[in-house]
């Protein structure tokens, strides 16, 4: 594809391309530089696109899977998981320790998770994002993150009650 026929086919998709990286993002800046990512990526291929049936749908993947990068390498946006605080009652030096050990804890199970119920797990408990916007942000169905969520909740619980059993012991 020469740099005319790249101009009339891609160009024009700048535009749908901004508002779809905006939803995702949130904000104009992030949104336009996905935008500008994604026009170079397809620079670099432009003699393989004409054989795509689809340069616009290449051109919507090419920026949600750069705009879902940039999410996942951006820092939770919420409050630290070590400032979050199971209660807000009075607590003793000692329940104190025990609730920080526990919080440690769990941040270490979650690390040992796979990658993607790392992340729905961080966004659905830690930075409080509904189910139906992880879905859209990670272009997944909302019953797969259901399930993903699930399993990784599950598989917390049952490693701390054994982490907890093992010491008692």
């Amino acid at each position: 594809m020469e740099l005319e026929t790249f101009k009339i086919t891609v160009l024009p998709l700048r535009d749908k391309l901004i508002n779809f990286s905006l939803r995702l993002m949130q904000e104009k800046a992030d949104a336009e530089d996905i935008v500008q990512e994604a026009f170079l990526k397809l620079w670099y291929i432009r003699e393989k696109l004409d054989g795509y049936n689809s340069v616009e749908a290449l051109a919507m993947q090419v920026t949600k899977n750069l705009a879902l990068d940039k999410l996942r390498a951006r820092r939770p946006e919420g409050p630290d998981i070590e400032t979050l605080s199971l209660d807000s009652g009075y607590r003793s030096p000692a329940e104190q320790l025990e609730q920080q050990d526990a919080a440690a804890r769990i941040r270490q199970l979650i690390s040992q998770l796979p990658a993607v119920q790392q992340t729905i797990i961080r966004m659905k408990d830690v930075e409080g994002y509904e189910i139906a916007e992880i879905a859209e942000i990670t272009g997944s169905q909302v019953e797969a993150i259901r399930s993903n969520l699930s399993r990784a909740r599950k598989k917390i619980r049952e490693q701390f009650l054994l982490l907890n059993k093992q010491e008692q012991l």
